[in-house]
């Protein structure tokens, strides 16, 4: 399974980006402002808790959150982040580096996103216990 999230540019307090599974579209996302600067270590832009991952390509797993007292899908080997996941949230409030999902974006926030995760989490599992493989793109539009 691959999914591929398409940032666009960043507002002032978050990043709103399109979310694709096996290239059709699936829903929205809002994660924190891009800070990447190109070819400059991951430590020099970071702001901890208020930045966008870097942009790359990520294996996913489901394991338990401890944060969230559930599991959740993780991204495994973010360079300078740990605890990635992809869950519900609204605003760039409730995400420090995570990848939020909705149904719609309206200004800086998105709406939906409990509605939205559940399909989500079931293909994720669904893949994963066919053993399939998950796999996250991130890009730029």
């Amino acid at each position: 399974m691959h999914i591929r999230l398409k940032r666009k540019p960043s507002l002032p307090h978050c990043t709103i980006g399109d979310l694709y599974i096996d290239d059709e579209w699936f829903c929205v996302t809002l994660e924190d402002p891009v800070r990447q600067i190109p070819d400059v270590s991951v430590d020099k832009w970071k702001i901890p808790g208020d930045t966008a991952i870097p942009l790359g390509s990520y294996m996913v797993v489901i394991n338990d959150s401890p944060k969230f007292g559930r599991p959740l899908p993780m991204l495994i080997n973010v360079p300078g982040f740990s605890g990635v996941r992809i869950h519900p949230g609204n605003t760039s409030e409730d995400t420090e580096g995570c990848i939020l999902i909705g149904k719609e974006a309206q200004g800086e926030s998105i709406l939906e996103s409990r509605a939205a995760f559940g399909p989500l989490y079931e293909r994720i599992r669904e893949a994963l216990d066919s053993l399939d493989k998950v796999h996250i793109t991130v890009e730029n539009a």
